[in-house]
């Protein structure tokens, strides 16, 4: 067995390029153009594979770590084949497999470099696959995590711009007829990593959906009084409970009763996915951006685990503590303006989920009770979904449902 070491290669004009990911470890088995590393610029992020096959003997580097052409990826052992063959033999496999290590030099370091300086993520392979069929892997919306672009990606946006345009892949730029500064000062400043992660996908939702979304109002007077008077009978300290732990709880005795919204649709048979779990994802304001999060198996909890799990999760998405599978999994999910205000607004749908609800800021009304005037409380809603696999009659009776679950009978409605 030899020892060989695998260098990351040449990046072209980029320096100090961090390491998102460390695909591989000691002791696994790899094959040439096997995915080492993911490397990430401020551009885009790149996976670096293989020159060799071998097992991996030790990794040196870790995520987070900053990398530059010529630094050490990894060591692994290769095994060596031996063969009695002449001294000019053996003179003319040195020389062939200089050649063969020089091409596949050639072959990786262009692929790095122009990966980094593009706006997509895919690997190697998928790369290849795209050229082959005529396509600019740049120019297609990514499904895999970060936006990464898959095989299935690429076939996808084959038979869309097939359909659309007869057969030509084309994409019309709408260019600006004048600069900004023509005007006055301006001040350019990158996006965020989180908005360049979020971009692409919330583009592909609102361009591939069929959004329908239907605006209510939900009179909650008695939830809001009864969340108020909480007291702790030991302590005497009040008891404090967000309408947003309320509003999750029924949002999941409506998915009970009207599945199709806690689905997901496969684009390959045409067939519904129904989950039979409840997983629920709810909008973070974050310094980093907005982060969507789930919480798991929120039909096991009481209004008090619910709040708790929301305080617990929304910390660690600011402390960027957070688990990259957390943004995974949902059944449906709850986007709240409350404490911030404004009322109405579309949200926008979180793939492969079929439904979102908005939640605005609660407030106060004058109704017509039983012949009487009265100042109630109503909190404005706004769902969005897929209209192909919700009605609008269906999304109806959802509002409806949730109206009920938080409306003057609602200690009963989400107790049972």
């Amino acid at each position: 067995m030899a020892s060989k070491k695998i260098l990351v290669p040449d990046m072209g004009d980029f320096k100090d390029v961090e390491i998102i990911e460390v695909l591989v470890k000691e002791g696994q088995q790899i094959k040439k153009n096997d995915s080492l590393i993911t490397l990430e610029s401020d551009k885009s992020s790149v996976e670096v594979p293989s020159t060799n096959e071998g097992i991996v003997e030790k990794i040196n580097v870790k995520v987070g770590d900053k990398v530059n052409q010529g630094d050490l990826i990894l060591d692994i052992k290769s095994e060596e084949k031996k063969e009695t063959v002449s001294k000019d033999k053996k003179i003319e496999k040195k020389i062939e497999i200089k050649k063969q290590d020089s091409i596949k030099q050639k072959e990786i370091v262009p692929a790095v470099r122009s990966s980094l300086s593009e706006t997509k993520s895919a690997s190697p392979k998928v790369r290849k696959f795209a050229r082959e069929l005529g396509a600019n892997v740049v120019e297609i919306p990514g499904s895999q995590r970060s936006g990464r672009v898959s095989e299935e990606d690429v076939k996808n946006f084959i038979r869309s711009q097939v359909t659309i345009s007869k057969g030509k892949i084309e994409k019309k730029i709408n260019k600006e007829e004048y600069s900004h500064e023509e005007f006055g000062e301006i001040e350019i400043k990158d996006l965020s990593r989180i908005k360049k992660i979020s971009g692409p996908q919330l583009v592909r939702s609102w361009t591939e959906i069929p959004h329908v979304t239907q605006h209510d109002e939900i009179d909650i007077t008695e939830m809001e009084q009864f969340r108020n008077s909480l007291i702790d009978h030991y302590t005497g300290e009040k008891i404090k409970i967000s309408p947003l732990a309320f509003i999750t709880r029924a949002v999941v005795k409506a998915l009970k009763e009207y599945p199709n919204f806690n689905s997901s649709i496969n684009n390959e048979n045409n067939k519904l996915i129904y989950k039979k779990y409840f997983h629920i994802g709810f909008a973070v304001d974050t310094p980093h951006g907005l982060m969507v999060p789930k919480i798991r198996n929120v039909d096991e909890m009481g209004l008090k685990e619910i709040f708790e799990e929301l305080k617990r999760v929304s910390k660690l998405c600011k402390e960027l503590k957070i688990d990259k599978k957390d943004f995974f999994g949902g059944s449906m999910t709850i986007s709240s303006l409350g404490g911030i205000g404004g009322n109405f607004f579309t949200p926008i749908i979180n793939p492969p989920e079929v439904a979102i609800l908005g939640v605005g800021k609660t407030f106060e009304k004058i109704k017509r009770v039983n012949g009487h005037f009265i100042v109630r409380k109503m909190l404005p809603i706004s769902l969005s979904y897929d209209h192909r696999v919700v009605d609008g009659a269906e999304g109806a009776r959802f509002c409806v449902h949730l109206a009920e679950s938080l409306g003057k009978d609602f200690a009963f409605k989400l107790a049972v």
